[in-house]
């Protein structure tokens, strides 16, 4: 069938690379997805045995920082092929990308220590890491909010106290970064810190898993009197807000661009039952109503992708990207959304059951709206900065520092 994306212009080496991982997630991730779903020793067996494999294609780590162990591809570079990784959920961790929140924000705000213990270790895949903010009865838009306590000892140990849910991949992590109050009270901006916290540290527990919809894969830990060493603390005493909000742009755009495979994913599901399912005397595609979701799905495709993308080159130029990536998160979740939406309606019955990727898509689309700010947050955050005075000139880029993928990976 002919490809409709309306993908940037890329070099050629790119475009080759990007069909290199498209063809690994079609032809190796998503046939083992069944296995991976379900977790346990098979699944971890499954993933070794991929990431093995990217390994030795070449495919390994594409956007980590060289100097950790990866390949260093800006994220100019690494957007076309996030998408095309991300068309299933298992693609980031199976071809070493999952880590790059985590190994950019240890390798930039880490301590020596830390960059060499945990960094190069994760960019490696020999350890899994999780990031804690949000907590039971806090809005997870508030950090400030949050009642997790971190006392510094004499002797220069960290005590943390506290409970976080909603944490990804909290039940299989070798650590957790841990957003915790070390000074001052609510809702003071200032006095948050960020804590590594190695799961086998005694006193952390993972309480509870949390299905999302069904799905695993969030959990709920207790942290109860944890000891960690003084330099497990990433980045300034008290300035957790300003490196977590450079982690959550690249996180949001990385997220979009993964939606947006997703959501590419669903609509070849759809144009292929509408081409080839019959209904009566006639294709199911030969029907204008299945015809307006085909279309429909196409529009909203091929109008989020350059919202992405521009998030992306704007991120990656050290640009103010704040406006770009509220419009490209809201767009890339509302899309794999409603795309995955319309397949399922052209599929029918089928479509519900487990026998295509429909409800896993469907499932994402609607957990995306939430996830890394509700659409409300970002709606009124992209208003009220279209509203201020002069919002109509963009930041040059004499103004403008680089951005923190592009200074990990230059």
């Amino acid at each position: 069938m002919q490809d409709l994306r309306g993908g940037p212009e890329c070099p050629a080496e790119i475009r080759e690379l990007r069909q290199r991982v498209a063809d690994f997630v079609h032809d190796r991730v998503v046939p083992s997805e069944p296995v991976l779903d379900r977790g346990g020793p098979p699944a971890a067996a499954a993933l070794r045995r991929l990431r093995q494999q990217a390994k030795d294609e070449g495919l390994w780590a594409l956007p980590l920082p060289v100097e950790i162990g990866g390949q260093g591809l800006p994220l100019r570079l690494y957007a076309p092929i996030a998408e095309v990784e991300g068309a299933s959920d298992h693609g980031p961790a199976a071809l070493g990308s999952a880590s790059l929140l985590d190994a950019v924000m240890m390798w930039r705000h880490g301590m020596p220590s830390v960059r060499e213990s945990c960094a190069e270790r994760l960019v490696a895949g020999e350890v899994r890491a999780a990031f804690a903010m949000t907590e039971p009865g806090t809005p997870g838009t508030e950090p400030t909010a949050a009642t997790t306590r971190a006392v510094l000892e004499p002797g220069g140990t960290w005590r943390i106290s506290g409970r976080k849910w909603f944490t990804s991949g909290a039940a299989d992590a070798d650590f957790v970064t841990v957003l915790a109050r070390t000074d001052g009270e609510h809702p003071a901006r200032r006095g948050l810190s960020l804590l590594l916290v190695p799961t086998a540290a005694p006193g952390f527990r993972v309480v509870r898993d949390l299905p999302v919809l069904g799905a695993s894969g969030q959990a709920e830990i207790e942290l109860t009197d944890v000891r960690v060493p003084l330099d497990h603390l990433i980045g300034a005493r008290g300035q957790a807000l300003t490196v977590a909000r450079e982690r959550l742009q690249l996180g949001r755009v990385l997220r979009s661009l993964r939606w947006l495979g997703q959501a590419w994913r669903a609509f070849a599901l759809l144009r292929d039952r509408a081409a080839s399912r019959a209904h009566s005397s006639a294709r199911l595609g030969d029907l204008q109503l299945v015809q307006r979701h085909v279309f429909e799905a196409l529009l909203a495709l091929r109008t989020t992708g350059p919202l992405v993308y521009e998030a992306a080159a704007r991120l990656d130029a050290g640009l103010d990207a704040h406006l770009d990536v509220g419009l490209a998160k809201v767009a890339a979740a509302r899309t794999l959304e409603q795309v995955s939406d319309a397949a399922i309606q052209v599929y029918g019955a089928e479509g519900l059951g487990p026998d295509t990727a429909l409800p896993a898509l469907f499932r994402a689309g609607r957990a995306a709206r939430i996830l890394d700010g509700p659409d409300e947050l970002h709606i009124v955050s992209v208003a009220r900065r279209v509203l201020r005075p002069a919002a109509h000139a963009q930041p040059s880029d004499a103004s403008a520092s680089r951005s923190p993928v592009s200074r990990a990976s230059a």
